[in-house]
């Protein structure tokens, strides 16, 4: 069993006992989207700590878009909810870069696909796959591709 999944269950096992009921729903979530994930296909399989925590990013990710989708409806009960399950995820993810750390990733990536001969708004997809890897999991796509397409377009 990976760490990463070890680590979401032996906190859920805690969480139970400490009757934090928020904390052991979002968990048991998790784990379950985890484990549709390790059944999924022909053949069940054990996921790599990489692969959870991309699972684990993606129930965060989808906890933001319930939050504003809520706070849009008029209920802030249920957007606090969303937001407060978001930061018990966040736990287990990779911290955040910083939006000064991005840029200076994405400059040196622009930089890189200038001197391999890609400029303008159409390197896009060059500075993209090399900026990728190096932000893998602490930036979210969007944040990244906004961050591109700034610099691509001299700002």
């Amino acid at each position: 069993m990976t760490t990463l999944k070890t680590t979401l269950q032996d906190d859920l096992t805690t969480a139970i006992k400490a009757r934090d009921e928020l904390r052991s729903a979002t968990l048991r979530l998790t784990l379950t989207a985890i484990h549709k994930e390790e059944v999924a296909g022909t053949e069940a399989r054990e996921l790599s700590d990489g692969e959870v925590e991309k699972i684990i990013a993606r129930e965060a990710k989808k906890r933001r878009e319930a939050a504003e989708a809520f706070e849009k409806g008029g209920r802030a009960d249920a957007a606090e909810r969303e937001r407060a399950e978001g930061e018990v995820l966040a736990d287990y993810l990779p911290k955040q870069l910083t939006d000064e750390e991005l840029e200076s990733l994405v400059a040196a990536a622009v930089a890189e696909a200038k001197s391999a001969g890609a400029e303008g708004p159409r390197a896009m997809g060059a500075v993209m796959k090399i900026v990728n890897p190096k932000v893998a999991g602490r930036a979210e796509g969007g944040r990244v591709a906004a961050a591109v397409k700034k610099l691509l377009s001299g700002g």
